[in-house]
């Protein structure tokens, strides 16, 4: 598709990043797109490669490769680059029903399987994702499409994160009658208030929301499903329940001294900044502040390099991230060969913003926190670390990052944000619902299903397969609701 030799004739061009030291001022997004023009240029880089990696979302070696949406990405590539823009939105709608979330917060995995990207620079997928839904916004083309006739049928959705919109989208796209219940005081979940600014402004965020309550949604916001809102009434009342409530219980680090003051975990301390930017723009100081502290955040993933981020803007006096595991190689290994997704070293913004603030990388691998060391009234002042090696475990046989004695060492902190990742459900909510858990307190299910052992009942995204990408999460919706849609109808168009 594209242009035959347009990955000979066009370099790679992303979209110019703003100057760390610059961005850090806000909290805005901070990539400045190119022009129309530019921007076929790039599409016309996609090849015409007969095998589709990009789109295939296909599991190699226990990972994901290509688009788990299954995007049908040569096609809109090529249409962006034949001026097409409209049919180009239309292609990329049909299987996609926020490419204005997942062109900003996926890690791209249709780039790392791009055929491109074996001998040269991937197709630049993403932002061609992202042309696409701002020009359909900005044409009238991604506004309100009401279903033209309605069901009986009425399904609550508990949660409105990528997997519960989703989930809503498409069956409300098909005439049934949807409600979300959101226990937070705004809809979005993960997407609201996991996920900073920098990333995703939430003013995107807002803008599909008011096209799908034009479309007919509705959506209630403080509503707590097993506390404030009993989860047998909404049985009672609703045709169908599907629980899309996230991975919501952080991993923990239990080292002497955790009780000490300013310790947090990641996902609050990200909240409480989003909540009082919205609310006041960080002017009613109801928020976890780094500034003027050493923060510590333990946790190498997408949401440590968030908090690095944050913290910088904050105006923290250091940060440090600790990872427990070694450093990953700068290239592929001959092990890890493409298109499997690659296990390399990836230097995100946050760590961009600390090397130009401070002059360093903030990361330290195989390290973790062996104790927090606080003062007589209770506030943490230093953290004590060890590093770690890999050893086999002669019991299980499994290999483990264990301290190494001898290299600990003192760093004084004034506040710790553990990103150490989310465990399962929530108990309050599989008990008020009844549903069934997995060893690892995800909900449990048919393999390839979504229906829970309670009849009616269904569940989607992180809670019922774990933490993983938002990506993952709308596909999950969208399957989600096919089953819904087959259980309510006795079959599916969807």
């Amino acid at each position: 598709m594209g242009k035959p030799t347009g990955f000979i004739d066009y370099k790679r061009e992303d979209a110019r990043a703003i100057e760390p030291k610059e961005r850090i001022k806000n909290f805005n997004e901070f990539h400045i797109p190119l022009s129309e023009e530019e921007q076929k240029k790039q599409s016309a880089r996609c090849m015409d490669c007969g095998v589709t990696f990009c789109q295939s979302g296909m599991t190699l070696r226990g990972m994901t490769t290509g688009c788990p949406l299954n995007n049908l990405i040569p096609e809109w590539n090529d249409l962006v680059y034949t001026g097409n823009w409209e049919q180009a939105y239309n292609r990329l709608h049909k299987t996609s029903n926020f490419p204005e979330f997942t062109s900003r917060v996926c890690p791209g995995l249709c780039e790392k399987a791009c055929t491109c990207g074996l001998n040269g620079d991937a197709v630049s997928t993403k932002e061609n994702e992202k042309a696409i839904i701002e020009y359909a916004y900005a044409h009238g083309l991604a506004g309100a499409k009401p279903p033209k006739v309605r069901t009986d049928k009425r399904i609550a959705v508990i949660g409105s994160g990528p997997a519960g919109l989703a989930v809503a989208d498409q069956l409300n796209s098909r005439g049934h009658n949807v409600t979300v219940y959101e226990r937070a005081d705004r809809i979005g979940g993960l997407l609201r208030y996991g996920i900073p600014n920098m990333k995703l402004e939430k003013h995107i965020i807002d803008r599909k929301l008011d096209v799908m309550k034009k479309e007919g949604i509705e959506f209630i916001t403080n509503a707590n499903a097993g506390e404030n809102i009993k989860a047998k009434k909404l049985m009672e009342e609703y045709d169908a329940v599907v629980l899309a409530c996230g991975a919501s219980n952080p991993r923990d680090i239990k080292a002497p001294g955790r009780d000490a003051r300013g310790i947090y975990f990641a996902v609050d301390f990200l909240t409480s900044t989003t909540k009082s930017l919205l609310d006041s723009n960080l002017t009613d100081g109801k928020y976890i502040s780094a500034k003027d502290k050493n923060v510590i955040v333990i946790g190498g993933g997408d949401t440590g390099n968030d908090c690095v981020g944050t913290c910088i803007r904050h105006g923290c006096k250091s940060i440090t991230q600790l990872e427990m595991m070694p450093k990953a190689p700068d290239e592929r290994t001959e092990s890890n060969p493409w298109p499997q997704w690659p296990l390399v070293c990836k230097t995100d913004y946050g760590q961009e913003e600390a090397i130009a603030v401070f002059g360093h990388d903030p990361r330290i691998y195989t390290t973790t926190v062996k104790e927090f060391v606080k003062d007589k009234k209770g506030n943490l002042t230093k953290v004590i670390t060890v590093a770690l090696e890999s050893k086999v475990d002669e019991k299980t046989g499994r290999r483990m990052m264990v301290p190494v004695e001898g290299t600990e060492k003192e760093m004084p902190c004034e506040l710790v944000l553990i990103a150490a990742g989310f465990l399962g459900t929530q108990k309050y909510v599989s008990d008020a619902f009844g549903v069934e858990l997995t060893e690892r307190t995800n909900v449990k299910t048919e393999d390839g299903k979504f229906a829970t052992n309670v009849k009616g009942v269904f569940s989607a995204g992180d809670m019922h397969t774990g933490q993983s990408l938002v990506v993952k999460a709308i596909r999950q919706g969208r399957d989600c609701a096919k089953e819904v849609d087959e259980f309510l109808m006795g079959y599916t168009n969807l």
